[in-house]
This record gives structure tokens, C-alpha cells and sequence, in this order.
């Protein structure tokens, strides 16, 4: 893996992460308005997201696993920071939806 092809990877993890980043919070939104077929809609873009993030992530991992050494930079642990951050939120996110369509149904 050359360098140019590493940052491509970093800019894809970076962009499909801050792509679901912001659908999961219109998600959350959607559901505050109690629009949530919109909510799970929004979520399942974001998922989608998360998955090609993902994919490029496993594909440098497997890249250093086989012996290919890997420039470390302070824009990888960015791209990484990026995807664990989205993850957690999308979770996070993914219960507050939970818990506003149980309150919602207790009304």
C-alpha cells in the first residue's frame, strides 16, 4: 500500500464517518419529532456509512497483518478518533431513540 493509496483509505474512514455522524443526529432529531420511521430511516443510512468506514478500516488492518507496514500519522489517529466517535455516538444514539419512542407510547 503506497502512500497515496493510505490516504486515500484515511479521507474515506474521515468522510463516511462524519457522514454517519450527521445522520444519526438527524435521526435523533427526526425522532424528537416523533417522525420515527424517518428516525430508523436515518439510522440505516448512517449504519451503511459506518459499514464502508469500516471496510477501509479492516482493509489496513489486514494490510499490516499480511507485513505491510503502515505509515503511522497524526491523520490516521484522527481518521481512527473519527470512526470510534461516530460509532459510540450511533449507539448512543440508537438508545435515546428507544427511550423517546417508549415515552412517547407512555403518553
Amino acid at each position: 500500500m503506497d502512500m497515496e493509496q493510505l490516504e486515500y483509505g484515511i479521507f474515506e474512514i474521515i468522510s463516511y464517518a462524519g457522514n454517519a455522524r450527521s445522520l444519526a443526529y438527524e435521526a435523533l432529531e427526526a425522532a424528537e419529532n416523533f417522525t420515527f420511521d424517518q428516525a430508523e430511516d436515518l439510522i440505516q443510512q448512517a449504519e451503511e456509512e459506518l459499514s464502508r468506514a469500516h471496510r477501509t478500516q479492516t482493509e489496513f488492518i489486514q494490510a499490516e497483518l499480511n507485513g505491510t507496514q503502515l505509515e503511522k500519522s497524526l491523520l490516521l489517529i484522527h481518521a481512527q478518533d473519527h470512526l470510534m466517535t461516530a460509532l459510540s455516538e450511533q449507539k448512543l444514539i440508537e438508545h435515546m431513540i428507544r427511550v423517546i419512542k417508549k415515552l412517547k407510547a407512555e403518553k
